[in-house]
């Protein structure tokens, strides 16, 4: 199921939880990988480790909310012959305030780094895609925003539901060119962004299963949806979150 041999894979935020945990199981089964996250010595940890494990790998550090760093990572993976594979999972939380006691500027930094990121990685990787003949997309939304609101969330449910309208634009788009985009809306990960003991205890609560899950099982889900295995999905979200959904 997921062969990735002579794939070139780029996967935003991937210095740690699901962006690393992807890239650590794309380039285990064959993938090349351009790594990216703001932060370049945990980003390097991540490279080392895929070189460790005998994969192929180049860290590029930048701000995924710059057009500059998607031009240097498609740049990238055309040195390796050209792009098939984007996980676009970069992604911040912000502040978490009652949308009233919200500023503007956090707004604007909120859906800069979950949403415009996005946007500029697709813009950015469609052309390399097509000039391969086709490619997948996958963004890292969230169950936040999508099937449920959480206090204090609002801006950053608001900028990852906006990724589902990114999806499925595309695929009217660009689906008959041979490009599936699609999204995994995770529940609770634990990941850095999870908080500490009590915040990811009162998550896993949320959960039909009564846990949240590893950062690898979400870099399954996404793996999937990058693979062959997933051929005839396009425009979809898939919910890996513990039956949180199914159960409001």
């Amino acid at each position: 199921m997921f062969d990735f041999t002579n794939k070139v894979a780029i996967v935003t935020g991937a210095s740690s939880g699901i962006g690393r945990a992807t890239a650590l199981l794309l380039a285990r089964h064959g993938a090349t990988v351009i790594l990216n996250a703001r932060g370049a010595e945990p980003l390097e940890d991540v490279a080392r480790a895929i070189r460790g494990q005998g994969g192929r790998t180049l860290a590029v550090p930048g701000d995924s909310t710059e057009p500059g760093t998607h031009e240097r990572l498609v740049e990238a993976a055309r040195e390796f012959g050209g792009l098939d594979i984007a996980v676009n999972n970069a992604g911040i939380v912000g502040p978490v305030l009652p949308l009233a006691e919200l500023a503007l500027d956090d707004w604007n930094a909120v859906l800069a780094g979950n949403a415009t990121s996005a946007f500029l990685g697709a813009k950015h990787q469609i052309p390399a895609m097509l000039a391969r003949g086709g490619g997948a997309i996958v963004f890292t939304s969230t169950f936040v925003g999508t099937s449920v609101g959480l206090p204090g969330m609002t801006a950053y449910g608001a900028a990852k539901a906006a990724l589902m309208g990114l999806v499925k634009g595309i695929t009217a788009d660009y689906a008959a060119q041979g490009i599936r985009a699609n999204a995994v809306l995770p529940g609770g990960t634990d990941t850095p962004m999870a908080g500490g003991p009590e915040q990811k205890e009162w998550a896993a609560g949320l959960h039909a299963l009564k846990r949240i899950a590893r950062p690898e099982e979400i870099a399954a889900a996404i793996a999937f949806l990058a693979s062959p295995a997933a051929s005839f999905v396009a425009g979809a979200g898939l919910f890996a979150d513990g039956g949180n959904a199914a159960v409001k």
